[in-house]
């Protein structure tokens, strides 16, 4: 089941305590793009397909990563793609968009989204210890 575009960023901007929807639509395009580079295959393409299409099409059309990255430069990446954000800042956008993600998918798609990626990140989406 696909949310609509208007539920995921509400979450989002609730989550986030943003004062614009344009601001969590930002932190949404950055944190889905870096979390694509670090998918592959038939879970990618299952998040895809639970996400609203203008953020099914960032999670498939990642921003390139040599390597995966920690859950700390998973949050360093973010900081350095949105214009002003400190590390405190981007932890709060990454945090609001993964855990929006994570009740968007469920904890089947979820635990195979944790096993593609480093450890640690069942905490960015707000799931300790799912894995």
């Amino acid at each position: 089941m696909t949310l609509r575009c208007e539920a995921f960023l509400g979450q989002v901007e609730e989550r986030g305590e943003y004062g614009t929807p344009e601001e969590a639509e930002r932190a949404a395009r950055v944190v889905l793009a870096l979390l694509g580079a670090h998918l592959v295959g038939d879970v990618r393409a299952q998040l895809a397909a639970r996400l609203p299409e203008t953020f099914a099409l960032i999670l498939l059309n990642p921003l390139q990563s040599a390597e995966p990255l920690s859950p700390e430069r998973f949050v360093r990446a973010t900081a350095a793609w949105i214009d002003g954000a400190t590390e405190q800042t981007a932890a709060w956008d990454v945090s609001a968009v993964l855990s929006t993600v994570a009740d968007a998918v469920g904890e089947n798609l979820l635990g195979q989204i944790l096993l593609q990626l480093p450890a640690g990140f069942d905490l960015l989406f707000g799931r300790p210890q799912l894995t």
